[in-house]
This record gives C-alpha cells, structure tokens and sequence, in this order.
C-alpha cells in the first residue's frame, strides 16, 4: 500500500490470519487513511542483474533492473491440481485489487504433520484454499483431521482431486498470486521499496527471506560506500558559464562546475586545494574548510539553479533570508572534492527560494542544511 512510516500495534503473540489473504489488512490501512509526508521516498535500485538459487528446494531468483517493482512467479509443485502458474504484477499499484484478496493455500496431505505440530491451529477453511490432489480420500481420514484441528463440528465434502469443500478460487491462478504477495510482504523486510523486476520460480517465505537478506547486506554495503555522482562527464556549467551568472569572483566563488540540474535541484562541485586564501588562519597547521563557506558553496549552488530560469542572470543577486537545521560531520580538507546537491522544497515565488542542501566527500555527507534566499534584481539594471 505504499506506507513508508506507521505504527502498527499488536496485542497477541502474532499477526492474526484473517482470511488468509491480505485484504482485511488493505482496508484496515484505508480506514486509518495516509497522509503525503515532505521527505523523498527512498528507494533500493538494483543496477545489475543478481541472481540466487537454493538448488535442494528447487528455488530460483533472478532480479534485473527496472523503472518501478514489478514481479513474476512460476509455481510449479508436480501437483495434478495446480499444474504450472504463472503470475506477474507489472506495478505496485495492481496490488490492491489484483493482489490482496487472494488467499494462502495448502495441499491436503499436508495438513496431518502441521496439525500435529500446531503450527495451523488458526486454520480454518475460511482462511485457507485446501487443495486435493488424490482422488480417494475416505471420510474417515476427514474426520481424524477435522479433531486434529479442533474442528471436530467441520463438514467436508471431497468431490475427486480439486479445491476441498468446492470453494471457488476468485482467480485460476490464485495459489500463484498468492506467492506473488508473500514475495511482496518479505521483501518488504529489507525497509526500502525497491526498483527492479524480480522473476521467482517455486518461492516460499525461506527463499524470500534469504534473498531479502541479500539485498539488505548491499544497501549496507551502499550506505558504507556513500552516495554516488558520475563527475566524469562533460559539466551542464563550466566556471566561465558560472562567472556569467554570479556575481562572485575571487576569493569567494565557490562553485567550479555545475554537473546536473532539472525542476527539483542541483548537483554542482566545488574541489578544495591549499591555495584557498582561507587555510592561512583556518587553521595553519590543521587545514579545515570553514563550515559557514560550505553553506556559502551551497548557497551559490542555489543561486544558479535559481538564476538559471531568468534572462540576464548577471542583473540578479541573490541574498539569505534563513537557514535552518545546518548539521556538519565531517571535516573538509584540501584535496578533497565537494560535491553539492540541493533541491527545491517549495516552489518559486516572488523570488523566493526554499532548498535543502547536502554536501559530500567521497560519497559520505559532511554538511547539510536549510536555506531560504531571495533573487532580487539590482537597481538601474
């Protein structure tokens, strides 16, 4: 359903059944109602094809990349009831109403060994799709497994190998749709929504939840190596293109090259050598970059993204207004490479512009900010 932040509140030992699917759940969240939050959803994008496979269980996994989640299930179990399914989600907006409703399955001879290890004491036929894979099953067998679960009361009618009680399946390839929405709920555990196509073949919660580990040790191993940007390409602004806009020269111009900027931010560098004027007194025998000229570079940064949608940018000046939730951990120093990525939070209005800024080294935030300016135009231009 899309929920990045909630509370959910459990009062028993584990989450209830329902009715074996997760529709119950999809209207409990719509009741409650969701809220749009300021913060960027951020998401896990596979970048390269990762495959896995738990060859004594017959289960395969292959993700690739892909614009938004999309998932396809094979199940195939030699059964004579299910045959070969397939079942494919091609956004996670189909969720809701191709996937949700459909319910857990298990195969009837099955259901003496879970009985006896309590592990269905909730089981009912309201809440699972009972599948029967032989023909012949007496009425006496029925009955031993009605007590083994408690349901001594059950009726049950066998008609030959199919769904027990005749209970109609709300699609041909519901067991199918059904592994599909466990994939959804396990991988869930790895905390982002992910970007990818997963294809599955014979998946079950251990697989699922081996193959989400997976994933859940690259994005720590992301997180380690920081974020990246590509500063091997050809600059949007060189420093000649950005002297034309700013009105900064030496020793305060501190933007070298702008490398992305659309409707939403700007990305630009800033490299840090010993010959900044400012190393002479901070400090001379420990050389930092001063915190206040960071939130200064990102601040420029703005005022190109800004100043890049006016005609004649050199006429306009761009002064602060405020800045707010600056944070700084960790030091700059000479030889390192600043790159500055700030976004829009509100949209221009009267001149006034609202960003968040982030600054890194190597990957890693050294800085961060809010900062609200106006662009004004310099009189008698």
């Amino acid at each position: 359903m899309q929920v990045d932040n909630c509370l959910i509140e459990l009062d028993g030992p584990e989450i209830p059944i329902m009715d074996g699917s997760s529709l119950p759940f999809v209207k409990a969240i719509e009741s409650v109602g969701v809220e749009e939050q300021a913060s960027e959803r951020e998401y896990f994008v596979f970048e390269e094809n990762l495959p896995w496979e738990d060859l004594s269980k017959g289960i395969e996994m292959l993700a690739v990349p892909a614009d938004d989640f999309r998932l396809t299930v094979m199940v195939d179990y030699k059964s004579p009831v299910l045959g070969t399914q397939h079942a494919t989600m091609y956004n996670i907006n189909e969720f809701k109403e191709d996937i949700a409703s459909c319910r857990t399955f298990v195969f009837l001879k099955e259901l003496e060994f879970l009985a006896k290890n309590d592990l269905i004491k909730g089981g009912d036929l309201d809440n699972a799709i009972v599948l029967v894979e032989r023909p012949n099953v007496s009425q006496e067998e029925l009955d031993r497994l009605a007590k083994l679960l408690g349901k001594e009361d059950l009726k049950v009618n066998v008609e030959g190998i199919g769904v027990l009680n005749s209970s109609k399946l709300q699609y041909q390839n519901e067991p199918a749709r059904h592994k599909l929405l466990d994939i959804i709920g396990d991988l869930a555990l790895v905390g982002k929504p992910i970007k990818g196509h997963i294809l599955a073949a014979r998946p079950g919660h251990s697989g699922n939840i081996s193959f989400a580990k997976i994933i859940k040790g690259i994005i720590k191993q992301q997180k380690k190596a920081g974020k990246k940007f590509d500063l091997s390409k050809p600059p949007l602004y060189d420093i000649n293109a950005i002297s034309k806009m700013l009105p900064h020269r030496y020793p305060f111009l501190l933007v070298d090259k702008v490398m992305d900027l659309d409707e939403k931010g700007i990305v630009g560098v800033k490299n840090v050598t010993l010959n900044e004027p400012f190393f002479q007194g901070h400090f001379p025998d420990n050389p930092v970059m001063p915190g206040v000229l960071q939130i200064e570079a990102m601040a420029q940064c703005g005022g190109i993204f800004a100043l890049s949608s006016v005609e004649d940018p050199e006429n306009y000046s761009t002064y602060f207004l405020k800045i707010t939730d600056v944070k700084f951990k960790q030091k700059v120093m000479p030889g390192d490479t600043v790159v500055m990525e700030l976004k829009l939070l509100t949209p221009i209005r009267r001149g006034i512009v609202h960003m968040s800024g982030t600054c890194y080294v190597n990957g890693q935030v050294v800085s961060e900010a809010e900062m609200m300016a106006q662009v004004v135009k310099e009189r008698g231009l």
